[in-house]
């Protein structure tokens, strides 16, 4: 094993951590695994509160904590030194998390996954709550970061779930003609009365010759692990001219695997399929705003858009 990362010393045990959005999640559980297998944890304990898809990865996954409990409530919290939070959009359970923790005076740490609504993530029916500090995985997300929270300190660590998900796709196979378009909900419609993820995957639809050529593909949706069951069956069953069928792979670097193309909007598996080695693309539509994640080579349909 490498030099393992240190311990942040801000991770005082006894340690509550509360998940609901995937995202941060596999952050959380990335570095609690590589330091339970350094040695780093021995003397820590923990209570987790996972809800939603963070529950799900967990029971997927789990990390052999020496000392850990499932709970339910954010009582939990009572008790603990600190307070690990994801930071995501679809649930209130992570900003009480982090409200619970500044009313009883423990410190809090956030961890951010992404590149975009950082001041969003804190604020819930017009009450901002800060963490103590914030953890961010590579060094685009420490500059915005520490550009919008200017009073917080923030954290840099290396982004070992990447790190994982990438040591286990090979080069792409010389005669795949697959193509994954990786789904996320999007909270904007542009105006134009339709789900923007709806909207990305018409406009991707329409300018497919633009990332495959004349090849003649198979195309695989991978829900986000947020979307209900069943949300794009009917939008596949609309899709005569295609061969479209929807992903039941429940590792993302096994999906990738298969691809030789990784299509989506700005989710965080463009980012693995990238460092991957697959030809990379954003769905955004010309009306949207342009995509915001930080790959080098990202190409983006909508600078390519034919009618």
């Amino acid at each position: 094993m490498s030099k393992p990362i240190p311990l942040p010393a801000t991770l005082q045990s006894p340690v509550a951590v509360v998940c609901h959005d995937a995202g941060a999640a596999h952050l959380i559980f990335a570095w609690l695994r590589h330091w339970c297998e350094a040695g780093l944890l021995a003397q820590h304990s923990f209570k987790l509160v996972l809800q939603g898809p963070a529950k799900k990865a967990w029971q997927h996954h789990p990390v052999p904590l020496p000392q850990v409990q499932l709970h339910t409530s954010l009582d939990a919290i009572e008790g603990c030194h600190s307070v690990l939070t994801g930071t995501g959009w679809a649930s209130h359970l992570e900003h009480q998390a982090r409200q619970n923790a500044q009313a009883l005076s423990i410190p809090s740490i956030a961890v951010i996954d992404h590149w975009v609504n950082y001041a969003q993530r804190f604020e819930r029916d017009g009450a901002v709550v800060l963490p103590s500090q914030i953890w961010v995985s590579d060094a685009d997300a420490a500059g915005l970061a520490r550009s919008h929270f200017e009073s917080v300190p923030v954290l840099d660590l290396p982004n070992m779930y990447l790190q994982q998900l990438v040591k286990n796709i090979p080069p792409v196979p010389a005669d795949c003609l697959n193509l994954l378009y990786v789904l996320e909900p999007v909270r904007h419609d542009w105006g134009r009365g339709v789900q923007g993820e709806f909207q990305a995957l018409d406009f991707f639809v329409q300018q497919l010759v633009h990332v495959v050529g004349n090849s003649s593909v198979h195309i695989t949706l991978r829900p986000h692990p947020s979307d209900p069951a069943g949300k794009y069956n009917a939008w596949i069953n609309t899709q005569t001219a295609l061969v479209v069928q929807l992903d039941d792979q429940p590792d993302l670097n096994r999906s990738i695997a298969q691809a030789r193309w990784v299509v989506g909007v700005e989710s965080f598996a463009l980012v693995v399929a990238a460092a991957g080695g697959r030809e990379t693309f954003s769905s955004l539509p010309p009306w949207a705003h342009r995509c915001r994640l930080p790959i080098q080579g990202l190409v983006h349909l909508q600078d390519l858009a034919s009618y």
